[in-house]
């Protein structure tokens, strides 16, 4: 039906989640209630009128029904419809009943109204499109041509070449970008997009978009596609070639007489491995699951992993020891000079292993006799290199762990199995690399270890370190029992306190507290120089280093604990030797003996001159306040001085200032001394009353190392009457121990090394507790000669000993 104003009226035909575009002829299914009452009422309107519309009959050409399909997406039906004549009715080749329809124009939907049927009418205003300028301008002619072409190359794709010669007969715009109504790639909010867009070119620009949107998804899937598929193909090929390989292997196998496959493989060697029963037993279980599991499943991986680790280990190999004790001493003399409480210790366990071999003793409680020593110390005195000297003098394999920086628990007991690139512990791999379940096993820097988030492995060390323990210490990798109670564990640290006290309970404390000026000269000439003639590339008999300056590098060179800063002095010598030869330079020729008068011409002056060498003038303790005393730091012994001094009273100030980067405990010295010469000031004949008002200040130098300990204590209360009284303290004298209030000198630790440092520093009288008389058993003869050592047990003893007489006072001051 048509109105003489030009609208249509006609019935709707709905779409659910679709649309039709001009051009487009689509069927429908009459079998849907809508849809067969809006093709029944078309047909009736044109059997009442006998006439179409005058704009449809000029577009249809023929009498045919009409309906208007309206799109409706999400329940909500569209602002634009089209118009679309009833070209056929009949049935599909299923036998369904359908309407073949086809899209005419576009028409914007009006109010409803009525009409013969069961339809819904509506009337509806025809469309006018934008008109598309003839001939077409560069520009659209582009977007056609780009449009045509990538259309033509899709439907050539998809193999569809009848639509190709018909597509590509179509040269109208809007009847090209209409034609994308047939893509099934076209969603159907994207052709209502199309529908409403009333310009045609616009609309061709959209429908180029879309058609663009998908060949670049179509590519990515094809590139997906293709890269799955040649996965696939790739892993087939792989798993026919592995068939074939099996079925090479299986037949080799059976001619040779040989294992039919890998997990038998494994089989046979398990059981051909000399394993302990346990052992063999969890590997066994191992090489069942190996054997139930795929080749394609990780966990065979693992097991085999894991297999391959057990069948590695040294189970039952063991190196037989050297038990020729006199050689075994020989050697460590050989290799190191000194320390003889370690080299005592060795010969102590070998001989106690040969005895007990003699007789035909077993195990002691089911474990072997293993050792655990602790060799603390400071840096330079041999700690690292000893170990290998152990190992070598017991016949032994040796090993060495270096813990210094380690974080990680895991990296001590190892990584579950479950864990992707899982190991096991440094202990575990230490034992497979050495090759037997006896060597000598150094864990070096064990002092360095760290805690954090991942455990401490200082915790992890307690039951490989523990005696009555590591007999059956559990790798969480291994996850069997591993035997390491034969194993000599020997652990180096520089800090004593550094060192877990549960830790240090398991171990044989061992102390290196350092070596003597002689002992330096002996190492150097008979090992340092030696080595180093070698890595210059000399011979021994084209340079000598005569024992006048070794002596001299020892004592004014070099000031440590350990002999690494004189064999740089040492190895500095011989290359400045060699260059000056190369270079020709008078009076370097080879042979040539170095002496103490060649060394500032060589290496340059000394870095550290005693101060007893110094003038008097010059002396540290040449005013009153200065006191010398002794202490022990990561690197050994030193030498420090304490200053006192008092504020003038007209400055003001008062109460008591500590500078030197000092500890609290040394703080609490500094009070205890200052507190015990004001409430004896009169029975010591010290001027304290002064001490109310005017502040003091104490200061130890070097104040970027920080220090602490009690052991200042009578050297704070030396330094302070000597401020006090104006008496000096003896150049020569130095002191140690800690003070109480009641002036009693309380005994102190690390006496050896602090002599020793004494002895180094030129200093000829030192000052102890003397509860620390006995510690005098452990400092070298040699040394002890050197010094006159006082035992002192009160205040007033360190005083009249380190204080110059009131005599020479006066003379002083008289001068």
């Amino acid at each position: 039906m048509a109105s003489t104003s030009g609208t249509l009226t006609l019935p709707v035909l709905p779409l659910d989640d679709d649309a039709v575009l001009p051009g487009m002829v689509v069927p429908l299914d009459l079998s849907d209630q809508d849809v067969r009452a809006a093709v029944e009422a078309a047909q009736a309107a044109v059997r009442e009128t006998g006439a179409h519309a005058p704009g449809i009959r000029a577009v249809a050409g023929a009498r045919k029904a009409r309906v208007l399909l309206v799109p409706r997406v999400d329940g909500a039906y569209g602002a634009i419809g089209t118009v679309a004549t009833v070209e056929q009715v009949g049935r599909l080749a299923d036998g369904d009943p359908a309407a073949l329809v086809r899209g005419v124009r576009r028409v914007r939907i009006g109010a409803g109204t009525t009409g013969p049927g069961a339809a819904l009418w509506v009337e509806a205003v025809p469309v006018e499109e934008t008109a598309v300028p003839s001939p077409l301008p560069g520009a659209i002619a582009e977007i056609v041509t780009e449009y045509k072409a990538l259309t033509t190359a899709w439907l050539q794709k998809r193999g569809a070449w009848q639509v190709v010669d018909r597509f590509t007969q179509i040269d109208g715009v809007s009847e090209l970008a209409d034609n994308i109504g047939y893509a099934p790639f076209v969603t159907a909010e994207e052709k209502v997009q199309v529908l409403e867009e009333l310009d045609p070119v616009a609309r061709l620009k959209l429908a180029l978009q879309l058609l663009k949107d998908h060949l670049a998804e179509a590519e990515v899937q094809e590139t997906i596609r293709k890269d799955v598929q040649e996965g696939m193909e790739k892993q087939q090929k792989e798993f026919l070639l592995r068939r074939q390989l099996e079925a090479v292997r299986k037949e080799l196998a059976d001619l040779n007489g040989e294992p039919d496959s890998e997990e038998e493989d494994y089989r046979a060697r398990v059981e051909a491995a000399d394993l302990p029963a346990k052992v063999k037993e969890a590997a066994l279980k191992e090489v069942e699951k190996l054997e139930r599991s795929s080749d394609a499943s990780p966990e065979g991986s693992w097991i085999r992993t894991w297999l391959d680790t057990v069948l590695e280990l040294p189970w039952n190999n063991r190196t037989e020891d050297a038990y020729d004790i006199a050689g075994a001493r020989a050697v460590l003399d050989a290799d190191h000079f000194g320390l003889d409480d370690v080299k005592e210790r060795i010969v102590e366990y070998l001989a106690v292993r040969k005895r007990r071999s003699d007789r035909g003793l077993g195990l002691v409680g089911g474990r072997r006799g293993g050792a655990v020593l602790a060799l603390v110390g400071p840096p330079g005195v041999g700690k690292t290199s000893l170990g290998e000297s152990v190992a070598r003098a017991m016949g032994r394999e040796f090993v060495r762990v270096a813990l210094g920086g380690v974080r990680d628990e895991a990296e001590i007991r190892g990584h579950r199995r479950t864990y992707v690139g899982a190991l096991p512990g440094r202990i575990v791999r230490a034992i497979k690399e050495a090759g037997s379940m006896n060597p000598v096993v150094l864990l070096d820097e064990i002092d360095k270890v760290g805690s954090d988030y991942r455990g401490d492995p200082a915790a992890a060390l307690l039951e490989v370190l523990d005696p009555a323990q590591n007999h059956t210490f559990r790798d969480h990798y291994l996850e069997v029992e591993l035997d390491l109670s034969d194993v000599v564990f020997l652990a180096t640290a520089n800090v004593l306190e550094a060192i877990p006290e549960p830790l240090l309970d398991r171990m044989e404390l061992v102390r290196l507290d350092g070596y003597t000026e002689d002992e330096k000269v002996v190492i150097a000439r008979d090992h340092l120089l030696p080595r180093q003639l070698e890595r210059a590339g000399l011979g021994n008999d084209e340079v000598v280093v005569a024992e006048d300056a070794l002596r001299k590098l020892a004592a004014e060179y070099t000031r440590e604990a350990g002999v690494r800063t004189l064999e740089r002095a040492v190895a500095r010598i011989l290359r400045k030797v060699a260059a000056q030869n190369e270079l020709g330079e008078a009076g370097a020729e080879l042979p040539r003996t170095v002496h103490e008068a060649d060394l500032r011409g060589l290496i340059g002056r000394p870095r550290f001159t005693p101060e007893h060498a110094q003038e008097p003038e010059e002396r540290r303790t040449a005013v009153p306040g200065v006191a010398t005393g002794l202490a022990v730091t990561g690197a050994g012994g030193d030498v420090l001085f304490v200053e006192a001094s008092i504020a003038d009273p007209e400055t003001g100030g008062s109460g008591l200032t500590l500078t030197g980067q000092l500890g609290d405990v040394m703080k609490e010295s500094a009070q205890i001394a200052l507190s015990f010469l004001r409430s004896h000031g009169a029975e010591l004949e010290l001027p304290v009353t002064s001490l109310r008002e005017r502040g003091v200040h104490i200061h130890v130098p070097a104040g970027a190392v920080p220090k602490d300990g009690p052991s200042a204590g009578v050297t704070m209360t030396t330094a302070l009457a000597s401020l006090l009284s104006g008496r000096k303290v003896r150049p020569e004298v130095a002191m140690t121990g800690e003070v109480s209030l009641t002036g009693r000198v309380l005994p102190i630790g690390g006496v050896k090394q602090k002599l020793l440092a004494a002895d180094r520093a030129g200093i000829t009288t030192v000052l102890i507790p003397s509860r620390n008389e006995a510690d005098l058993d452990d400092v070298p003869a040699e040394v002890l000669e050197r010094l006159t050592v006082h035992a002192v047990a009160d205040v007033r003893q360190v005083l009249e000993l380190a204080l110059e007489p009131a005599q020479a006072l006066q003379e002083s001051i008289a001068a």
